[in-house]
């Protein structure tokens, strides 16, 4: 059970509307952080640009960056 309670649905934002959209249409289902970081959806916002813009740099081989979110997915007790 989470410390902070979950928002499972995105209510009347749009913001968040978007995102559990994207989230369901990607992985079937809403990420858990994701439903934590709906309790301010502008930093939400501003924290995924973010990890999409370094996704998309191209810096990082696709490959590696796969291995990247496998680690941090089996630190964090992750199933991915």
């Amino acid at each position: 059970m989470p410390r902070i309670q979950e928002i499972e649905e995105p209510g009347n934002d749009p913001i968040l509307t978007d995102v559990y959209a994207k989230e369901r249409e990607v992985f079937g289902f809403v990420l858990n952080t994701t439903k934590i970081q709906a309790h301010r959806p502008g930093i939400m916002k501003a924290a995924k640009a973010l990890s999409m813009a370094v996704e998309k740099s191209g810096l990082l081989p696709p490959q590696l960056l796969a291995l990247v979110y496998l680690r941090v997915a089996l630190i964090n007790g992750c199933p991915f």
